[in-house]
């Protein structure tokens, strides 16, 4: 345990950050898992929805910094590739 009273501060604000990223990588997830039981399920309009969604999400999680902007943009990629996919399927 740390005894300078600076390191004490930074234990703490660390995991106030670390809480925060988990919360919203966890957030992030679970609209990526939504959109793709949307895909799954052949719903192809609430799967659009769905893929708005979750591309908001990532952009609001890559903008506070959670998310490196590259690992961002390349989630919705993969998503729209998806969509697609399901659209000239459809």
């Amino acid at each position: 345990m740390a005894n300078i009273k600076s390191a004490k501060k930074r234990i703490r604000v660390i995991a106030k950050k670390t809480e925060l990223n988990r919360a919203r990588k966890s957030q992030v997830k679970t609209a990526i898992r939504r959109f793709e039981e949307a895909l799954i399920a052949g719903n192809i309009e609430e799967a659009k929805e769905k893929f708005r969604f979750a591309e908001k999400k990532i952009s609001q999680v890559a903008a506070k910094g959670t998310l490196h902007k590259n690992a961002a943009a390349r989630k919705v990629s993969k998503l729209a590739k998806k969509l697609n996919a399901a659209i000239a399927q459809a």
